[in-house]
């Protein structure tokens, strides 16, 4: 094993001589003295064996060879910079990595807002984001499997903050036969037709809410899936209208005209899923949730505004 003759320190004094354009800027720059600084420098370049400064004038300037050296050797700065202040958010609690299970039902704009969020807010932690269908959010709040969860359904005896209600509308293809019928629907229309639903991602005790029981079913993974499921004429589904806005602005979608039912609401609520073991990078996202949200509070139940409220479950 070959150890670096070289430390990241030197060339960090490297680095601040041809900032601030001199050995005397840069000891003061770096609260050396400019003895120290001229020291390290003869060390740097006695290690490398290549000219790396020239005097032009009165000044130091990089040779060719110390510009392309430089230029690696600033990556490696930013890296030990990274890794120090990595170290530093640990010792005050951070966590290094930060794990989010969102509802598939939850905004995706939003979430990229949140996410966005996080890593300028909190830029040492890793963010780890899973969607999850049905119950899937309530199985990591039960296994605490994830630090912050965006759930449709609250388990018993959990504390949970209302975000918002997601409306759902039964949407399909303008050429499915059910508008060939040309009048209001009933469930039992719907059930002789394929239903597209998507797969529960939890294990324990898997759902099938929603689904009318139909005949047929067609069975996909994500919301996006049984978008374009639906759109190819596959079937019929209840989708998140911020999902299907612009295919029915487009023409490619058309709402099914039920009796009653076409439109549901599904709240969805955030849980910091290990409670008072909660670090601060986990109450950031929070607070990053809470901003990516509409500023209207006519959405937002009574018993949610002030902290963590008990939501009731649907």
């Amino acid at each position: 094993m070959h150890l670096p003759r070289s430390t990241l320190e030197h060339w960090a004094v490297l680095a601040a001589i041809v900032d601030e354009g001199g050995f005397g800027p840069a000891a003061h720059a770096l609260h050396r003295s400019q003895s120290a600084v001229s020291y390290a420098m003869a060390q740097l370049q006695a290690a490398v064996g290549v000219p790396l400064l020239e005097i032009r004038g009165r000044k130091a300037a990089l040779t060719s060879h110390g510009a392309v050296l430089l230029t690696r050797a600033r990556g490696l700065i930013r890296e030990m910079e990274g890794l120090e202040g990595l170290a530093a958010q640990l010792r005050q609690g951070w966590e290094a990595k930060l794990s989010l299970v969102i509802d598939v039902a939850y905004p995706r704009e939003r979430l990229v807002q949140v996410v966005s969020a996080l890593q300028e807010r909190c830029p040492n932690t890793e963010v780890q984001w899973a969607d999850a269908v049905l119950s899937g959010a309530e199985e990591a709040i039960l296994e605490q499997s994830a630090d912050v969860v965006v759930t449709a359904r609250l388990p018993p005896g959990t504390l949970g903050r209302f975000l918002l209600t997601v409306p759902f509308t039964a949407v399909a293809h303008p050429r499915h036969p059910l508008f060939g019928l040309e009048r209001s629907l009933s469930s039992d229309d719907l059930r002789r037709h394929v239903q597209i639903v998507v797969r529960d991602s939890g294990s324990l005790h898997p759902r099938d809410d929603g689904w009318l029981d139909a005949e047929r079913r067609c069975t996909v993974t994500s919301m996006e899936a049984s978008l374009a499921t639906i759109r190819a004429g596959l079937g019929f589904a209840w989708l998140p209208d911020h999902l299907t806005a612009e295919s029915l602005r487009q023409g490619a979608l058309q709402r099914l005209p039920l009796e009653s039912g076409g439109t549901r609401g599904v709240p969805l609520h955030l849980v910091l899923a290990r409670g008072h073991r909660a670090g601060p990078a986990a109450l950031t996202a929070v607070e990053c949730f809470q901003h990516a949200q509409p500023a209207t509070m006519a959405m937002i139940p009574l018993g949610a505004r002030d902290g963590f409220d008990a939501g009731i479950p649907r």
